[in-house]
C-alpha cells in the first residue's frame, strides 16, 4: 500500500485526483468505537453483491473517514465521490452518437461508475440524491454491470464497487422505496463515554500532527486486513448453508416482518462473508446472528397484534361488534382514520339549530 487513496470527486472530466492530489488517509485499523461499522464495511468489500452499506448518524461521527479508509484496503484503492448535483450521464457515462453515426463505431465516455470499478463509490447525504441517480447506482451495485442505452445503441461494462451512502436523519429520511436496496445499514451515535471520546480525539490529533508516523504504527494491521480480505474472497464459493442456518434466517426475517425475500438473501450472503473473513470451515447460526442487526435495521416493521395476524392468515372475519366498538371509541376512531386517510381528522358531532318560518315549496310536476 502506498499510504494514499486516489480520489475522484466527479467534477473533472478526466477523473484525475483533485486538490493537492495524493494525500494520506486515516488508517482503517485505527478507527475507534466503530466495530459494527467496520464489520459491515468489510463484509461489503468481501462480497460487493451485498448492495453496499448505508451509514446513518449525526455530523462528526467519522462516516467519511471510514469510507476513505476502506478504499485503501481494496486492490486499486479508488475512492470516487458522487456529488449531489451530478447528472445521470456523469454517473453512468454516455455514448458519442456522432461517432456512431459517422463511422459505425461505439465510443463510450466513462462515468463515475466506471471509475469506481473495484473501488469505493461514496455518496454523502444519499437521502438528498435524486431518485434517478439512486436507482442507477443501486442497480449497478447489485448487478456489478453498468449498461448505457441511448438511441438504440447499448454499451455495458463491469462496475463492481462498494457502495457507501451516508445520511444525517435530521436532514430527512431516505425514501422507503430506496432504503431496502442497501444491503446493510449501521446507525452511528455520538460518543458520550469520556475514555472513548478522548481516545478518538487523541488519535485524530496524532494523525494530523504526523500522518506518516501514525500510519506506520498501524501498517502491520492494515496489511493483515488486506490479506484477510483476499483470502475471504477466495473462500466465498466454498462455503454453503445448512438447514439450521436457513431456519434461523427465516425466523429472524419473519419476526422482523420484512417485505419480500431480499433480507433473507442479504443475511445469508453477509453471514457467509463473515465466516469467510474469520476463516471458518462453515457458516453457522452464530454468524447469522452477528450480521442480523445490520441487515434488519432499515427493513424491520411492526407486527400487528397476534390475534389480527392469526385472523388474517386464516381468513377469519372480524369479530362481531368490532366495527361498532371501534366507531364508538374516540381513540380507535382516530387511529383508524389516521391509518386509512393520512392527514385527515375524524368527524366531530356539532349541534343543530332548527330554522323557523320556512315556507315549504310545492313539488315540481313531472
Amino acid at each position: 500500500m502506498n499510504g494514499a487513496t486516489r480520489e475522484t470527486d466527479g467534477l473533472n472530466g478526466a477523473g484525475l485526483a483533485t486538490g493537492a492530489g495524493v494525500r494520506p488517509v486515516f488508517p482503517f485499523a485505527a478507527l475507534i468505537g466503530q466495530t459494527p461499522l467496520q464489520q459491515a464495511l468489510l463484509l461489503a468489500v468481501i462480497d460487493p453483491g451485498l448492495g453496499g452499506v448505508l451509514i446513518s448518524g449525526p455530523r462528526g461521527t467519522a462516516k467519511t473517514t471510514a469510507a476513505r479508509a476502506l478504499a485503501e484496503l481494496l486492490p486499486e484503492g479508488q475512492f470516487v465521490n458522487l456529488p449531489l448535483g451530478a447528472s445521470e450521464d456523469r454517473l453512468i457515462g454516455t455514448l458519442d452518437i456522432e461517432t456512431v453515426l459517422r463511422d459505425g463505431s461505439v465510443r463510450f465516455s466513462p462515468g463515475l461508475l466506471a471509475k469506481a470499478h473495484r473501488g469505493v463509490l461514496y455518496v454523502d447525504e444519499v437521502n438528498l440524491l435524486p431518485d434517478a441517480l439512486v436507482d442507477a447506482l443501486l442497480d449497478a451495485a447489485a448487478s456489478g454491470v453498468n449498461t448505457v442505452e441511448r438511441d438504440g445503441v447499448s454499451h455495458s461494462h463491469d462496475a463492481s464497487f462498494v457502495l457507501i451512502g451516508t445520511m444525517n436523519p435530521e436532514e430527512g429520511e431516505l425514501r422507503p422505496q430506496l432504503i431496502d436496496r442497501f444491503g446493510l445499514m449501521v446507525e452511528l451515535q455520538n460518543a458520550f463515554e469520556p475514555q472513548v471520546r478522548q481516545a478518538i480525539v487523541k488519535a485524530r490529533l496524532g494523525f494530523d500532527h504526523d500522518p506518516a508516523g501514525f500510519r506506520a504504527a498501524y501498517a502491520q494491521q492494515q496489511a493483515s486486513y488486506v490479506q484477510r480480505i483476499h483470502a475471504a474472497r477466495a473462500a466465498l464459493p466454498l462455503l454453503g448453508f445448512d438447514d439450521a442456518v436457513h431456519a434461523q434466517v427465516s425466523a429472524l426475517c419473519i419476526d422482523a416482518a420484512v417485505d419480500g425475500l431480499r433480507a433473507d438473501l442479504v443475511m445469508l450472503r453477509a453471514a457467509r462473508a463473515l465466516a469467510a473473513f474469520e476463516q471458518a470451515d462453515a457458516v453457522t447460526v452464530r454468524h447469522v446472528e452477528r450480521v442480523a442487526d445490520a441487515v434488519l435495521l432499515h427493513r424491520r416493521r411492526q407486527h400487528d397484534s397476534p390475534d389480527a395476524d392469526r385472523r388474517r392468515q386464516e381468513g377469519e372475519p372480524r369479530p362481531p361488534g368490532a366495527a361498532d366498538s371501534a366507531s364508538n371509541d374516540p381513540v380507535a376512531t382516530t387511529t383508524t382514520s389516521t391509518d386509512t386517510d393520512w392527514g385527515y381528522l375524524p368527524p366531530e358531532p356539532t349541534a343543530t339549530v332548527p330554522v323557523k318560518g320556512v315556507i315549504p315549496l310545492d313539488a315540481k310536476k313531472r
